[in-house]
């Protein structure tokens, strides 16, 4: 147990979320407890992870966890474990929340130099219905920025996924390449804006990003076959969009081939997004749980052969591996599935709050 590596949890203690500042103690070597020397609660290794209050081996929900991002059905992990499978459903539940939180703490935080950005829907069948999965990637590091599930494909959906694009670029001057859906340059235009402020009184009004570049590939289908495919430029010209594209090493002309790879990538790890198969989702809330516990894992813990390097003169290995994650500088070696479920996302900071009607006697400056 190494208290230099816990932080408080508790949302009322002023040091919560705070690493190194002496304030963590050992409380119980045997139950593996802490406790915060500035508000005096304890509170287990485990909190903040799903690994909490979790009645079964923490091998077994790892492994369970690794089958099911491998593509594997519910249905087999219950015949091969003896487990019921609403524990499976329940499990991957609070997997697949802690890996939202993961993703929005370490990526969704404006601070990944995107270039090139490219968005897709997938039509995915639940029981009873359907559902449109939106995501989005970026090109140069291939890492998954997020995805939103709705029972449209409305503006709403492109919105809500343009914003999470948005949380994560550290500059709006991008290139955005997209299907033919008109949803996407209107949220694009709207959410890649900034406010420009003259000092006047009131709402200042929101200025356009003058280096948001926007490119769209139209197919025309007959009888569910592309028959032809236009590009348009909506934004930009074709010269910057033609650097842009030979910097990220991304083609020669507008394309979302690699966005449309990812979605045969999320397909193949999540069984419910197989076309035509047997383990068909149940709800939207299991449908999103299992999307953000694969894009999190395809980010954190599988590398990818297209952002390997070349290893240095003399090294064991011909080539240095990288997962998305690694090559958008965001960590320094390839994680495993413990680390990322036992990984402790920190609450935001304390903030005391604001004191209202007259201040204290003791703080009055007595008037002569």
């Amino acid at each position: 147990m190494n208290p230099m590596s816990q932080f408080c949890h508790n949302l009322d203690c002023p040091a919560r979320g705070q690493l190194g500042q002496g304030n963590i103690t050992i409380h119980s070597q045997k139950e593996h407890r802490y406790r915060c020397s500035t508000c005096g609660k304890t509170f287990a290794a485990t909190t903040g992870t799903p690994f909490y209050r979790l009645h079964q081996a923490v091998d077994l929900f790892t492994i369970v966890l690794t089958l099911l991002t491998h593509g594997c059905p519910v249905q087999a992990i219950v015949a091969a474990f003896a487990l019921d499978e609403r524990t499976v459903a329940a499990w991957l539940q609070r997997a697949g929340q802690h890996a939202q939180h993961l993703h929005q703490h370490l990526i969704q935080r404006g601070q990944i130099d995107l270039q090139h950005v490219q968005a897709d829907e997938l039509w995915v069948k639940l029981v009873g219905g359907h559902v449109w999965q939106a995501m989005a990637m970026a090109v140069p590091s291939r890492l998954w920025l997020g995805g939103v599930i709705s029972p449209q494909r409305d503006h709403q959906l492109i919105r809500a996924l343009v914003q999470q694009v948005r949380a994560s670029a550290l500059t709006l001057a991008i290139l955005v390449c997209v299907d033919g859906l008109a949803s996407y340059v209107t949220a694009f235009r709207q959410g890649f804006r900034h406010p420009l402020l003259t000092g006047r009184p009131g709402r200042p009004r929101l200025e356009a990003e003058a280096g948001l570049l926007i490119g769209q590939v139209i197919k025309q289908y007959v009888k569910r076959r592309v028959v032809s495919v236009r590009r348009r430029i909506v934004q930009g010209s074709s010269a910057v969009i033609g650097q842009v594209l030979a910097a990220t090493r991304s083609g020669n002309d507008i394309n979302t081939a690699y966005i449309e790879r990812l979605n045969a990538t999320f397909r193949s790890a999540w069984a419910c997004l197989v076309r035509r198969g047997r383990a068909i989702a149940h709800t939207e809330r299991l449908l999103s749980a299992g999307m953000w516990l694969v894009g999190v894992s395809y980010n954190f813990c599988w590398y990818h052969d297209s952002l390997r390097e070349r290893a240095a003169v003399g090294a064991p290995l011909k080539w240095d591996e990288r997962t998305p994650a690694m090559a958008a500088g965001l960590i320094d070696h390839q994680w495993t599935m413990h680390e990322l479920l036992a990984y402790q996302v920190p609450p935001p900071p304390w903030v005391p709050p604001k004191r209202r009607g007259r201040p204290p006697k003791a703080r009055q400056v007595a008037t002569p």
